[in-house]
């Protein structure tokens, strides 16, 4: 069993439970013509993502990568009619992107996206009181992610979630000799997930069309 299996796997269950519309084919379409990496969630987890949301009964989100905007789309559709999600990119030509996007979605006004480097961005989220965040999705650079976790922890409250996706490296992150910055980074932060007596969590490795990987998922403690 290798990629193309479960590519071919990925398309069938995500035409049988997941389904994509017009903003969500297009958000990734656009991405594609203006040359984003193709990085982005898959449709599965995207519906995995607004599940979550959905279940949480999440009426604030905040997400560090933004990239095009579709797993921003896919979680704000899981938001109620005054819920709002926040979405921090680095850079300005994706957010402009991920802006788009999310019009033609007909978010305008669900989705903010504010530009900048997150390690900027994060600590005016909390001098303004922007918190609590009942889902926090972090999808960034991997040697941020130790650090996004201290923020993620101050902008949330007990029962929230904290999300981390590309943990598993295609299998890397079991080496710890790696000289990978990425593998490092996500090391580091299941390390601090794990020795935090706030928070519970766990790993699910995921395989699909967007390889061997998996999430974090870790919910803050009462």
């Amino acid at each position: 069993m290798g990629q193309g299996q479960w590519t071919e796997v990925d398309a069938f269950l995500g035409s049988l439970l997941v389904g994509e519309d017009e903003a969500l084919a297009g958000a990734t379409a656009a991405a594609q013509r203006a040359g984003l990496p193709p990085i982005s969630i898959s449709p599965a987890q995207g519906k995995l993502l607004y599940l979550l949301a959905k279940t949480l009964g999440a009426k604030r989100i905040l997400e560090i990568g933004t990239l095009g905007g579709y797993s921003a789309i896919w979680m704000a559709r899981a938001l109620p009619a005054d819920g709002h999600l926040i979405s921090l990119e680095y850079s300005p030509r994706h957010a402009e992107v991920a802006s788009g996007n999310v019009a033609r979605a007909g978010l305008v006004g669900t989705v903010e996206i504010r530009v900048g480097a997150a390690a900027e961005t994060l600590p005016k989220l909390a001098d303004e009181g922007a918190g609590p965040f009942d889902l926090v999705f972090i999808d960034a650079d991997k040697g941020g992610y130790p650090g996004y976790l201290d923020w993620a922890l101050k902008l949330t409250r007990p029962g929230s979630l904290i999300i981390a996706d590309n943990v598993v490296r295609g299998g890397a992150v079991a080496d710890g000799l790696s000289r990978d910055p990425n593998v490092q980074g996500v090391r580091s932060y299941l390390e601090k997930v794990a020795a935090n007596p706030k928070l519970e969590g766990t790993v699910m490795q995921t395989v699909g069309v967007k390889g061997y990987d998996g999430l974090s998922i870790a919910r803050v403690l009462d």
